[in-house]
């Protein structure tokens, strides 16, 4: 059985969705002192197929305060909502739910993997 992936228009959505909340970060107009003062990427926004509902990858900058912030996004989630609906022109606008983007340290992990490998084989090619 093999898994569809998202559709051309989940995908576009998405990427609009994400478009708007990292304006509207970057504009610091949030009424939250903690995510008005630190710079926040949303690397990816994943809408679900019925456009009910949009799960929110961020990071601020170097990872400083993470939880704080997203409780932060939690609690400032309807104004976010607010935001995206007045901007997106679709009939229903997703719920937005916060997540932590951990795909930098999976980077990480994956890439330090692959150089205590490659050190392995260097070091058996010398011996």
């Amino acid at each position: 059985m093999t898994s569809k992936g998202p559709s051309q228009r989940q995908l576009r959505v998405g990427e609009e969705v994400r478009h708007i909340l990292a304006e509207t970060l970057a504009h610091n107009q949030s009424g939250d002192a903690l995510l008005d003062s630190f710079p926040i990427t949303v690397t990816e926004v994943q809408i679900s197929p019925d456009f009910q509902h949009a799960n929110v990858y961020v990071m601020p900058l170097g990872g400083q305060h993470l939880p704080e912030i997203l409780s932060a996004l939690k609690e400032k989630a309807w104004y976010f909502r607010k935001e995206v609906a007045h901007a997106l022109k679709i009939r229903v606008t997703p719920r937005l739910v916060f997540h932590a983007d951990t795909s930098f340290d999976e980077a990480e992990r994956i890439e330090n993997l692959l150089k205590a490998v490659k050190v392995k084989q260097e070091t058996e090619k010398k011996d």
